[in-house]
């Protein structure tokens, strides 16, 4: 989806998916350029003016990248300043960090900047030129046309990062299984959630009200200005395709070209309470895609030739990690952090199947390395610290959460019944936001407002993060828009897939606008072979 991590939340002991729902917050019903709206955008609106213009006349000085940041030349670095709050155009400012690598091609073949987003929220960007240095063969025709231009968007890594708990106290290891086994077990779950939110105010607490997908959306459109490009190209992945709608609902006169990738329903009933929900039932169905593979594969793997003798073995191994954590850090929410890489990704379904598979024929150690956080790596695990920050704030943000713990209790004690893989987990992880101590907004209506040109959407049809319904929700809001399905696939990112059927299908529109006259079902890209 773009590299989609997985994030452990510490303090609440549940597991992140941050791409989770790599998703969404909402944005006015006014465009930027009529102003008005119930979410303050005539006054962000102005601010997102002044701001843009500011940062035109900049520019962004570009330089070699400092050389902690692990990219290469020719890929340079700078920094765009926003505003903190939009509202104040000219109180505190934020640096955020962008990258660039120029088009491969000639200077006539040259069409602007394609700026990236990853998703999460949490998710950096400043990897993306790396697919020119690596000569990525999906976008080999596309870097012709475009500079690849990344950023850490406002919380995130290099722009104004922000924290809510110490970084080698949030991997520690084992936390609580996530699934309750008594009311006690539900208390000592609140009270992380809780204590977490309450960490999140005290690290953080002057950012958690201007961390929101609209501000976000404002920040995109500052970075177009100080790379002087008149218009946005913009590729959105998992939650990228959140902000993209919003940055479209908010600034259509300013699109030029945008690709959504496994898209998050902007519909304001979905934001965020119930999309979460609807990702738990998702979830539960790749996971059988997985088993079902596994099983054909058993030749391989000797886990069981049905989906029912794959999820034995599964269940055997996390009822073993409960009663005793393996190496004493490896529990079922760790096991979770690590198996939920198979419903997301196709690519992890060799390395997960042989790690279950290595477990079965008694191998413990190869559970433990997989799955244990490596309290050494303190970069890395600041990092997931960070990134699970701001999931949390941006999500928290965005929406009005329930506050009702009854209303959590009876919505996941449901699901649960019959999507248990993630259920419980994904409660937890977004439990702080029903204590949550900042402002929480009330999600824009996205749509198309006049301006707005033809836009590019691309879904995989048993998508677990992102299920197919929001692909077809944000079809519906944006007209003129076409829908590419890739039919019998799952995986969470599809336009960074080998699948000439979509691989040409994004080229022709990124390189010339082109799109079919009506939405296209594209068959899978090639299954994983162990």
């Amino acid at each position: 989806m773009r590299r989609h991590r997985t994030f452990v939340l510490g303090s609440a002991g549940a597991l992140v998916t941050a791409t989770l729902i790599a998703g969404a917050v909402a944005a006015p019903t006014a465009s930027a350029t009529t102003g008005g709206s119930s979410y303050g955008q005539g006054r962000e609106a102005a601010g997102a003016a002044i701001a843009a213009a500011r940062a035109e006349k900049a520019g962004i000085d570009w330089r070699d990248c400092p050389a902690d940041w692990g990219l290469e030349k020719p890929i340079v670095c700078g920094w765009v300043s926003v505003p903190l709050d939009y509202a104040k155009p000219y109180g505190k400012q934020i640096k955020l960090a962008v990258d660039r690598i120029a088009n491969t091609g000639t200077p006539a073949e040259r069409q602007g900047a394609l700026i990236y987003n990853p998703g999460g929220p949490g998710g950096s960007g400043l990897r993306f030129p790396r697919r020119v240095v690596t000569k990525a063969p999906v976008w080999v025709n596309t870097a012709k046309a475009y500079d690849f231009v990344g950023f850490d968007p406002r919380g995130v890594g290099k722009s104004a990062p922000i924290s809510c708990v110490d970084p080698q106290e949030f991997v520690k290891a084992p936390k609580m299984d996530p699934v309750p086994d008594s009311e006690a077990d539900k208390r000592a779950q609140r009270k992380l959630a809780r204590e977490y939110a309450e960490g999140c105010a005290e690290r953080s607490g002057a950012m958690l009200p201007y961390m929101t997908t609209p501000n976000t959306a404002r920040d995109l459109d500052v970075i177009r200005a100080a790379l002087g490009e008149k218009k946005l190209n913009f590729l959105g992945a998992s939650y990228g395709t959140y902000l993209g709608a919003v940055y479209s609902t908010l600034f259509p006169t300013h699109v030029r070209r945008m690709v959504f990738d496994s898209v998050v329903d902007p519909s304001r009933e979905k934001i965020w309470y119930q999309a979460n929900l609807d990702q738990d039932v998702a979830f539960e169905g790749r996971w059988k895609d997985w088993q079902d593979w596994v099983a054909a594969n058993d030749a391989a793997f000797h886990l069981g030739t049905t989906r029912a003798q794959v999820q034995a073995q599964w269940l055997k191994l996390r009822a073993a990690a409960k009663k005793a954590p393996l190496g004493g850090v490896v529990g079922p929410a760790e096991l979770i952090g690590f198996f939920q890489s198979a419903p997301y990704y196709d690519s992890s379904w060799v390395p997960t199947a042989t790690v279950l598979s290595q477990y079965a024929a008694g191998n413990v150690q190869a559970v433990i390395d997989a799955a244990a956080p490596d309290l050494s790596d303190t970069a890395g695990n600041a990092t997931a610290e960070n990134g699970n920050a701001v999931y949390t704030a941006v999500e928290c943000a965005d929406a009005k959460w329930p506050t009702s713990w009854k209303k959590w209790d009876r919505d996941n004690t449901r699901l649960h019944k019959d999507h248990p893989f993630m259920t419980w987990a994904n409660a937890w992880l977004n439990l702080p936001c029903a204590t949550w101590p900042a402002k929480q907004q009330t999600p824009v209506e996205v749509r198309t407002n006049r301006g707005l040109p033809q836009t590019l959407i691309v879904q995989s049809e048993r998508d677990a993060a992102t299920p197919y319904s929001g692909a077809v929700s944000l079809h519906h809001r944006l007209k003129g828009s076409r829908l590419i399905t890739e039919k019998n696939a799952g995986s969470h990112g599809v336009t960074a897939l080998v699948n000439p059927c979509v691989n040409q299908r994004v080229d022709a529109y990124l390189l010339s606008g082109t799109l079919d006259a009506a939405d296209v079902v594209c068959g899978p890209h090639a299954t994983p072979k162990p």
